[in-house]
Parts: C-alpha cells; sequence; structure tokens
C-alpha cells in the first residue's frame, strides 16, 4: 500500500543524506517534496500542514544545523514526527479490564470488512487464552449471519445462535446472558452496516451500547477508501464515542492516505491492521513498526514475532542437529522450510520487513519469487522419492522424466529447480561459516538463481 510514498520519501532523503551542511533552504525544499508526497499518498489536508509545520520547527533548530550528520538528523525527525502522527508509543491494546464477558462492538459500513474482522478478532483472542463468543446482529445483509457462523466452525469457536427475524437489540442482549451463563470470556457482536451513515442505523447502534455498554468500540474501516475512511470514522466517533479502529485491507494497493491521518483526524488510536483475507491476517498496530516499513528501514521485531508464532521448534531444532553433524541442507529440509516460511505471509510481505531487503528486491528487476513459483518448486520436491530427496545427485533422466509428469512441470523445470538448488547448497555453507553479520550480507548480496526459487 505505501510503495508510492516509500519510493517519493527515499528519493528525498537521498538527496538530503548528500547534504553537508544543513541550510534552511535546504529543509525547506526537503518538506516542499516531502508534502507533496504526503497529498499524493491522500493523507488529510490539514494532518499535512501540521506535520510539515512541526519537522520544520524542529529541522532547523540546533539538533540539525549543529549535527556532524545533519541530512540523517531530519530524516530521524521525519521518522519520529511518523510516528507521533499515527500513534506514538500510546497504549492500544485491546481494554478487557472488567467483569467477563466483556462486550466489544465492532461497526462500521458495508464492506468494510467487519464480519471478517470478528472472526479474525476471535481467533487472536482464542490465542491469547480467551474463551470469545460471536454473535451475528446483522440481520439487514443477506447471508451476514451465515457467513459468521461458517467463520466460527472454520475457528472451532461458537457462534451464538440468531435468525434474521429477530431484532438486533434482543439478540445482543440474548447473546450476553447466554455467554454470561457459559463462562465466557468475551462477546463480539458484528454489527449491521450501511452504504453511507444514516440516523436509524446510529440509533439502533447507540440502543445496542446503552445496553451492554461495551468495553471496546472498533470502528472498522476499509483503508482503500482513503479520506472517506477517516470522515466516517468521525461521524462513528460523534455518535457512538470508538474506542479505536481496526483498519482492513491494507495490503492493497491504495494510497494509504488513511493509515496516516485516521489517528490524527479522530483522536482514536489503530488497534489492529488486516493484512489479507486468511483469518490470521490480522496484526497488533504498532506506530512505529509501520513507519519503519514506510521509509524502507525494515521490521525486525514483527518479522520475529510472525517467526515465533509459526516456526516448528522441533524441526529448527532437527535441522541445526543435523547441519553440525554433517553439514548437508537437503531437498527435503528445503521444502520443511518453504512450507514454514508460507505460514508467515507472501515472500514479498517477508523480506520487506527485513533491513534493506525491500529495495534489493526491487533492484533484481523481476527476479523476485512469485508465489506461483514456490509451489512449482514445492510440487516437484514432492513429486520426488525420499532418496532423492535426500541426496539429488541420483536424479537421472528416467528419474527426472517421471519427477516432471508426477509435479505437472516440464523437465526444464526439474533441471533449474536441481542447478539452483546445488549453488544454494554451496550459498548456504557459505552463510553457515559467515555467522549472523555475513548472512545479513550475503542475503543483500543473492542475485537470482543464487536460491532455488
Amino acid at each position: 500500500m505505501f510503495a508510492t510514498l516509500s519510493d517519493k520519501l527515499d528519493l528525498v532523503f537521498k538527496k538530503l543524506r548528500g547534504q553537508g551542511v544543513m541550510t534552511e533552504d535546504n529543509v525547506k525544499d526537503a518538506l516542499r517534496e516531502v508534502r507533496l508526497a504526503l497529498l499524493e499518498a491522500d493523507v488529510n489536508f490539514k494532518v499535512v500542514k501540521d506535520f510539515v509545520e512541526k519537522v520544520r520547527t524542529r529541522a532547523v533548530g540546533t539538533e540539525v544545523l549543529q549535527s556532524l550528520a545533519p541530512g540523517q538528523q531530519v530524516i530521524k525527525i521525519v521518522h519520529d514526527e511518523l510516528v507521533l502522527l499515527m500513534g506514538g508509543s500510546e497504549d492500544n491494546s485491546l481494554d478487557l479490564a472488567a467483569k467477563p464477558p466483556v462486550a466489544i462492538m465492532l461497526v462500521g459500513l458495508q464492506g468494510a470488512g467487519k464480519t471478517t474482522s470478528c472472526g479474525k478478532l476471535a481467533k487472536y483472542l482464542k490465542a491469547q487464552r480467551k474463551k470469545p463468543l460471536l454473535v451475528p446482529a446483522d440481520v439487514y445483509r443477506p447471508a451476514a449471519i451465515e457467513q459468521l457462523k461458517v467463520l466460527g466452525r472454520q475457528l472451532d469457536i461458537e457462534v451464538f445462535g440468531s435468525e434474521a427475524t429477530q431484532k438486533p437489540l434482543d439478540i445482543c442482549r440474548d447473546a450476553h446472558r447466554y455467554a454470561t451463563l457459559n463462562g465466557f470470556d468475551v462477546v463480539i457482536f458484528d454489527t449491521a452496516g450501511r452504504h453511507q451513515i444514516d440516523d436509524y442505523l446510529m440509533e439502533e447502534l447507540e440502543g445496542i451500547r446503552d445496553e451492554l455498554a461495551p468495553r471496546e468500540i472498533l470502528f472498522v474501516a476499509d483503508a482503500m477508501t482513503g479520506q472517506e475512511a477517516v470522515n466516517v470514522a468521525q461521524g462513528f466517533n460523534d455518535r457512538l464515542g470508538i474506542t479505536g479502529v481496526i483498519l482492513t485491507k491494507l495490503d492493497g494497493d491504495a494510497k494509504g492516505g488513511a493509515a496516516l491521518s485516521i489517528k490524527a483526524v479522530t483522536g482514536k488510536p489503530v488497534k489492529f491492521v488486516g493484512l489479507g483475507e486468511k483469518l490470521d491476517a490480522l496484526d497488533v498496530f504498532h506506530a512505529d513498526r509501520l513507519v519503519s516499513r514506510i521509509l524502507g528501514m525494515g521490521d525486525v521485531l514483527t518479522l520475529i514475532e510472525k517467526a515465533q508464532a509459526t516456526f516448528d521448534e522441533k524441526e529448527a531444532e532437527r535441522l541445526q542437529q543435523k547441519m553440525k553433524k554433517s553439514g548437508q541442507f537437503d531437498l527435503e529440509d528445503f521444502r520443511a522450510q518453504l512450507q514454514q516460511i508460507k505460514k508467515m505471509g507472501s515472500l514479498e510481505s517477508i523480506m520487506n520487513l527485513i533491513p534493506g531487503m525491500g529495495k534489493a528486491m526491487k533492484q533484481m528487476q523481476g527476479a523476485q519469487p512469485s508465489e506461483k513459483e514456490l509451489k512449482r518448486i514445492e510440487a516437484i520436491i514432492d513429486s520426488m522419492t525420499p532418496k532423492e530427496r535426500a541426496n539429488h545427485t541420483i536424479i537421472n533422466g528416467s528419474r527426472r522424466l517421471r519427477i516432471a509428469k508426477g509435479s505437472g512441470t516440464s523437465i526444464q523445470e526439474v533441471n533449474q529447480l536441481l542447478k539452483r538448488f546445488t549453488e544454494a547448497q554451496k550459498v548456504v555453507k557459505q552463510l553457515q561459516k559467515m555467522g549472523p553479520k555475513g548472512l545479513m550480507k550475503g542475503m543483500k548480496g543473492m542475485g537470482k538463481g543464487m536460491l532455488p526459487f
């Protein structure tokens, strides 16, 4: 989503880094380009104006003009002010400090992703060892109730039984009573939406709020709608008093202005961001991490968290012991690692979390691995026998033909994989000797063909 903004800011920062001495004119020129980049990214005009003024005030002060690296100092100021703009280090965690069951309302317009966000939030809370109950209270949208029931079955989370003929307030009241009697920790209410704000909708939501006194009222905003999402959030906040925001579709190709503006305009923190359709694609929002990604600095903490959540410790220990003992990395190991990496998300999203790798991937001019190519590689490896995966050098012509037919690929594709894997084995051995610093340097220097994909 922030690719265009990142590229433009990167050009500005390149010019700044080249300045040995920083003057007010340098700062003025740089901030003009920063302002244009933010406006083109659909950031609220007033927000941009205030942001640029804050950066200018700090950038023409002694902390920059007397600095040994003034360009870097201005970049740091932009980074710090962007973090503050999006919420800084304030606590944006869910407020569950109440007698259970704690009520959470999700509100927003139709199409923003409320129902899916309910399922994602329930999965997140379940992972936190909470017992959530999902409540379908949208009786207007066709199949909304059934959609939440399907999500509940997929997640093995109970969904309160409701019918489209019931009144939303009655559903919510009965569900809360049911949750109290059956030991649920959290009740998540999926409320109705409209294509635009209207009095009837707001009165209904106000009735539910007044009856249940929810600890959290989360506004679900579609980040693809840009500034309109900010305006709608303000409307919901004025009527309901929202406590936070869930930004959905942050993996899309929109400009991202809503993500940068919504906190400044509403005064309410972004608590979660949706990064895809999968039910585990909900991340806790961290302003500093998102800003680091926008400025091309990576996000190592998020990468570590994703790895910890998806990687099999026993498998990692097995591979470590094997490498120490024999120094061999075979196709069986590669397939296992590939399957674990896929759980973390797309390769592009993973690479963007590594400092410097996002830019390096762009510079590889189309050499980036695609998801289709990874599936093809996995299919080829799956078509091999255990002996062939353990020792790919035994794969002769007839075996290659069988593997190609079994995987639905060509002999040339099988040959290409084997050739690249042979090269990759050498790289793995080299990186193993380099240690952590050498590993990062080696990764940045890789070109097409250095890995099996």
